[in-house]
């Protein structure tokens, strides 16, 4: 599918009319990926367009039923439409899809992920003045220069607009956010303090699981147990996160947090002080609660990728058999 879509949008920036006024009331976003950490990666963009018009709706074209609880306090977002998991079993949903895409007009449609087939599909069939299919401005993407995959969208955007005289390049790429709301951050509070016996000590969370070749072995997570627990037991609470599968890493040697409800973890997550988490959608919900997450890391390239984003984070890059960097990381962050 990639190598048949992958020619898909090519020459669209060269029909532009440069000199025509430009006016972004309606904008459709595709990222048809059902994972969290995906959608929690396109909040900058979603943000930086707001900016440039608070009063913009946005439609959202993903799979999976995550973004609905994400954006639940973006009133900007106006219609999320669902791809089906497997369309070939859910044809009617699958096809009622693309009527939807083609019903609307848009004055601007975002492919995020250019290498998505899906993405550049949908991008080619909904009906708008400008689309971007994410490899119309191709950046020097050297190691020196990489793009983090939440500054990808919105350097493509703002390369847009700059075709129009509108430069805001210099402006700070917005931080992911899922946008809780002071009722959502009090219960979370409430909700730390119950799992905590001291209220009045700070916390630092672990998550410990990742999926595949991302997650370490309960060994590892034994071995750094036996570093970070006597050095931050007396001075703070340590908790773990649970996953939705309900596996813990440490051998559940520490208090534990767990819940399905993604807005509650977030809410859980921002009443920490520090969340400590391997490579997954949960340690971009951290970031994005927002509170300091320390990503864990094995491979280089990809860690540029997608390391936690924006400042007050920080990464490590971790091999199966060493924690080394962690602890002096995790000090800089709280100190």
């Amino acid at each position: 599918m990639r190598g048949l879509t992958g020619g898909i949008g090519k020459g669209t920036l060269e029909k532009i009319n440069k000199n025509e006024p430009l006016m972004i009331e309606r904008v459709l976003i595709n990222r048809p990926n059902q994972r969290l950490g995906n959608t929690l990666l396109i909040t900058p963009l979603i943000q930086d367009i707001i900016e440039y018009n608070p009063n913009v709706k946005i439609d959202l074209f993903v799979k999976g039923k995550v973004a609905p609880i994400v954006f639940e306090n973006y009133p900007q977002i106006d219609q999320i439409i669902e791809l089906p998991k497997k369309p070939f079993k859910e044809l009617i949903k699958y096809l009622n899809v693309w009527v939807k895409i083609k019903n609307k007009k848009y004055d601007l449609v975002i492919n995020v992920d250019k290498g998505s087939s899906s993405g550049r599909l949908s991008t080619s069939f909904a009906r708008s003045k400008y689309k971007l299919f994410g490899d119309e401005f191709i950046l020097d993407t050297t190691k020196e220069v990489q793009l983090h995959q939440a500054q990808y969208p919105v350097y493509q955007f703002r390369k847009f607009l700059e075709l129009f005289g509108k430069n805001n390049l210099l402006n700070t790429i917005p931080s992911l956010n899922i946008q809780l709301n002071d009722k959502e951050i009090a219960q979370g509070k409430i909700t730390l303090n119950e799992l905590n016996k001291n209220s009045t000590k700070k916390t630092i969370a672990f998550f410990t699981f990742a999926t595949g070749s991302k997650c370490y072995s309960d060994n590892w997570w034994t071995e750094f147990y036996n570093d970070f627990y006597p050095k931050y037991n007396n001075d703070y609470n340590l908790i773990e996160i649970l996953p939705v599968e309900n596996i813990s890493m440490l051998g559940h040697k520490l208090p534990e947090f767990y819940s399905k409800d993604v807005r509650e973890i977030a809410a859980v997550m921002y009443n920490c002080e520090i969340v400590i988490a391997a490579d997954s959608g949960m340690m971009h919900l951290s970031v994005a609660a927002p509170t300091k997450t320390l990503g864990l890391f094995k491979d280089e390239n990809f860690m540029k990728r997608y390391k936690p984003y924006g400042e007050g984070n920080s990464v490590v890059l971790v091999t199966e058999d060493s924690q080394d960097g962690i602890i002096s990381e995790m000090v800089k962050l709280l100190d």
